[in-house]
């Protein structure tokens, strides 16, 4: 089978099926994972240069760019001469991909129209089935669910050792310029891992927020997940929490229980490594209960040092 990814979720749910990236034809602009992926044929192209702007600068540009259309372009001639039977893509969030729309309006002036699956998961339940409709797709159903069935049981795992531990409260950012909450399955994630969000309920849409919701929230634990972001493009921008007012006063800040984590790969994607981000939280939350730590590139600790050093900025 020939596909076609639009989403890198939906990239990386293709690989956990299959086993391997044969299969794929061409994915977006935005797929790095697995390895190799990204030298495939690029059928999108972002309208919006992220990596040159600031979170401020993005946040108004895909405000300015909703209003007037797609913020993503898609390659049609391209896709026409991939020519492939199944094209994966989703209706959730225009902002983190082509819009359904467009796709379908591509798809049904093909010489030989593909099929099409719309992936929308707003829980990580949801990013677990859609896994599984992916490998059925593809002829892997029996093989998906069982190793589905194996990321269950992490997550498992992870709630039971945290059954009967104090629930932290905590805040998770999905953007920092301005700040919003981190919705849909990040809730979940936090929940299972042993805490309680303070931002968001499970399944709900991300929202805009002020700096004096966050303060007055109090966390606990705060962790930095920016949409897209990696660690290191996360720290570049740690400076404008830093000198917010009542920013030092809040728990998080004071017990030094900041941390910055890898958005990109364990908690924006709706894709079987949200399951890797369960277990990076309940290290965070629960150090002693999960005393091995994660890599400093897949979530790192905002000591106090290093953000005292970021205030005298």
């Amino acid at each position: 089978m020939r596909v076609a990814s639009l989403l890198p979720s939906a990239t990386e749910m293709v690989y956990f099926a299959a086993g391997d990236s044969d299969s794929l034809v061409g994915v977006t602009h935005e797929c790095d994972f697995p390895r190799g992926v990204e030298n495939l044929p690029k059928l999108t192209a972002s309208k919006i240069d992220h990596h040159t702007m600031t979170s401020s600068e993005i946040d108004e540009a895909v405000g300015r760019l909703s209003d007037a259309g797609s913020i993503y372009a898609l390659d049609a001639r391209l896709l026409e001469e991939l020519s492939p039977d199944l094209v994966v893509t989703q209706g959730l969030c225009e902002v983190c991909a082509v819009s359904e729309s467009v796709v379908e309006r591509a798809a049904s002036e093909m010489s030989v129209r593909p099929d099409i699956l719309s992936l929308n998961p707003t829980s990580l339940e949801g990013v677990l089935e859609d896994t599984i409709h992916v490998g059925e797709a593809l002829g892997r159903g029996d093989e998906t669910r069982r190793k589905v069935s194996g990321l269950r049981e992490r997550l498992s795992r992870v709630e039971e050792a945290v059954s009967s531990l104090p629930r932290l409260r905590v805040g998770c950012i999905e953007w920092l310029d301005p700040p919003f909450s981190a919705g849909h399955w990040v809730p979940e994630m936090v929940r299972i891992a042993g805490g309680e969000d303070l931002f968001a309920g499970s399944g709900e849409p991300s929202r805009r927020m002020t700096w004096e919701e966050i303060t007055e929230a109090s966390p606990d634990v705060l962790v930095l997940t920016p949409c897209g972001f990696d660690v290191e493009r996360t720290m570049g921008e740690v400076h404008i929490l830093a000198g917010k007012p009542g920013w030092r006063e809040m728990p998080a800040v004071k017990n030094g229980r900041v941390w910055a984590a890898d958005a990109n790969s364990y908690f924006s994607r709706p894709a079987p490594r949200l399951v890797e981000g369960v277990e990076i939280l309940a290290h965070i939350l629960h150090p002693d209960a999960f005393p091995e730590a994660p890599d400093p590139r897949d979530a790192l600790r905002l000591t106090p040092e290093l953000m005292e050093g970021f205030v005298r900025r």
